[in-house]
């Protein structure tokens, strides 16, 4: 039988380990985000959480139309949310609500609603990416005139998981 100091030092230690296991996982592997707005609706909608995967891009950069998490530019200690768009050295440019990259229409299946944006051809920086919001009357994105680094980007969104009833994968077409 064990003493109760050794019981109370195997929980300490298990705590400590758990603790450790929790902020590694945290800051390496997977952390929880809360999608605060409307401006990827009908996609992602206002109070859901995410879990955002932080591995993928440490092996290849974001993806034409990877919906990901960003400390946003203008402000750093806020994070964002919207999808990739452009990638590095292509040009985007919006007329009439369409999106053309390298002079190519782009086909956007998951918008609601184009809108009538205009968007004058913009090349996008080495290490930078082009992100919009699927909600676009409704959206602080790349069209401000800021496009995101690519260190800025925190991880791929992944998993909704909160409330119940809307949890499932992120979907990316």
């Amino acid at each position: 039988m064990a003493s109760r100091g050794g019981a109370a030092r195997e929980v300490v230690q298990t705590l400590l380990v758990a603790l450790v296991l929790a902020l590694v996982i945290r800051g390496f592997v997977i952390e929880s985000f809360l999608v605060d707005g409307i401006s990827m609706e009908p996609t992602l909608h206002d109070g859901e959480r995410l879990l955002v995967d932080k591995l993928t891009y440490r092996w290849h950069p974001p993806q034409r139309f990877d919906i990901v998490v960003f400390r946003y530019p203008l402000d750093p200690a806020r994070d964002f949310v919207k999808r990739v768009i452009g990638l590095p050295g292509e040009t985007v440019e919006i007329r009439q609500g369409q999106v053309y990259v390298d002079g190519r229409p782009l086909e956007e299946p998951y918008l609601k609603q184009a809108g009538e944006d205009f968007y004058p051809p913009t090349t996008v920086p080495p290490g930078h990416v082009f992100v919009l919001g699927d909600n676009r009357p409704h959206s602080d994105d790349s069209r401000s005139g800021w496009t995101v680094p690519m260190r800025d980007i925190i991880g791929k969104a992944w998993l909704v998981y909160w409330p119940p009833a809307e949890a499932g994968l992120v979907p990316h077409p």
